[in-house]
């Protein structure tokens, strides 16, 4: 059970940390950053492959898509923070 909630957990802020690398690719994309844009779409392709991969190996039909909600979860909070973060950076 404890096991369970861990794995969860990991799942969800990884999803939070993707999607926070996402948002930043696409801001650096639109700033013609080149350099910064290729890492945060490395890190955010390699975070998405490693976790679903992790998903679907260890697939049944109770976890799978409780696994699948708490991620995409965890994406939409990324979102909610990278564009809380951005709006606050930009004040600055």
């Amino acid at each position: 059970m404890m096991t369970e909630i861990l794995t969860l957990t990991i799942y969800f802020f990884a999803g939070v940390v993707q999607d926070f690398f996402f948002t930043l690719n696409s801001k650096y994309i639109a700033q013609n950053k080149v350099g910064l844009a290729v890492i945060f779409s490395f890190l955010t392709i390699l975070m998405s492959m490693l976790v679903l991969y992790n998903i679907l190996s260890e697939l049944d039909s109770q976890r799978g898509l409780l696994s699948i909600i708490v991620y995409s979860f965890g994406i939409a909070v990324g979102t909610y923070l990278a564009l809380k973060f951005n709006i606050k950076f930009k004040k600055k």
